[in-house]
């Protein structure tokens, strides 16, 4: 299991980081993303591979006035 915003998830131990964003539905260039304490570069999410107990963040940047 992995941990995102809190919320533990099964299936992804082994995925890319890039996999799972995709799969989950989140839109690349609108999001941050911090893996167990470290931001992680956008270049580096086809190679970060997840494994049991990662904790991930994604922060999503809303427009607005």
């Amino acid at each position: 299991m992995i941990k995102v915003n809190g919320e533990l998830i099964n299936g992804y131990e082994g995925k890319t980081l890039s996999e799972f964003l995709c799969n989950e539905g989140y839109e690349i260039t609108k999001i941050a993303v911090e893996l167990n304490g470290q931001i992680a570069r956008k270049k580096d999410y086809q190679s970060i591979i997840l494994k049991e107990n990662d904790t991930l963040e994604v922060v999503t940047f809303v427009g607005g006035g």
